[in-house]
């Protein structure tokens, strides 16, 4: 299983002992801050895994727990044009949607670390404190608006760039010229994507997060060594 957060907490003390952060100085001869920095740079580190696994080619559309299909107002168009010989069109609309949705997440790193430098040392001792989704949660709070934000034209331009908007607009056109279609259909393609884009990244940041609590893995920095180098669970 890919370790997005591989580097996050590389000590059960993070988890098992009621010390918190502001004991570690006394404990393990390093300050509060060196402490909140070890932290942050674990979760740099993270983050970025966690952003490589979506930012690649099949990020999603080789994922089952995160493919993207046709929003779900436009479920019916699928069905439909599948029955009248169309279904490579669709097809070739979910396939450019995905390659759009795997462009796009590689845009989130600026905004997890600027996140990352605004965390406090209250923000670290709170997540070392908290539940198995306690990271999730700060960085869901964090950014959810800002990765929005940041996303809607990001992903516009990645649905244009990828040419998923064109396939999409061409089924949504197919469909609508449909003699026995009703109700014309045009949903918000670039709103669905983003959500969607959204979703996965804390999905899997909060999947790796409860496994790395539960699996602690080797140190891989100076001041990660320093601050739960001495110890022994």
């Amino acid at each position: 299983m890919k370790k997005i957060f591989t580097t996050l907490f590389v000590s059960s003390l993070l988890f098992t002992s009621c010390e918190t952060l502001s004991g570690l100085p006394n404990a393990l001869g390093v300050s509060e801050a060196e402490a909140a920095e070890g932290i942050r740079q674990a979760l740099q580190q993270g983050t970025g895994k966690g952003i490589s696994f979506l930012n690649v080619q099949d990020g999603f559309f080789g994922n089952n727990a995160y493919k993207l299909f046709l929003p779900d107002d436009a479920t019916k168009i699928e069905k439909v044009l599948r029955t009248v010989g169309m279904g490579k069109q669709v097809d070739r609309a979910i396939l450019q949607i995905n390659r759009a949705a795997e462009d796009a997440v590689g845009y989130a790193t600026p905004i997890f670390v600027d996140a990352i430098k605004e965390m406090s040392i209250a923000d670290a001792i709170n997540i070392v404190r908290g539940e198995n989704n306690a990271a999730t949660n700060y960085f869901r709070q964090k950014t959810r608006d800002k990765l929005i934000t940041a996303f809607s034209p990001v992903i516009d331009r990645s649905l244009v760039k990828l040419e998923a908007t064109r396939y999409y607009t061409e089924i949504v056109t197919l469909y609508n010229n449909i003699p026995t279609t009703v109700k014309k259909i045009n949903p918000d393609l670039t709103s669905y994507v983003v959500e969607r884009a959204t979703m996965a990244l804390f999905d899997q940041i909060e999947k790796e997060e409860a496994n790395i609590r539960a699996n602690p893995v080797a140190r891989t920095t100076q001041i990660l060594k320093k601050v739960f180098g001495s110890y022994r669970g």
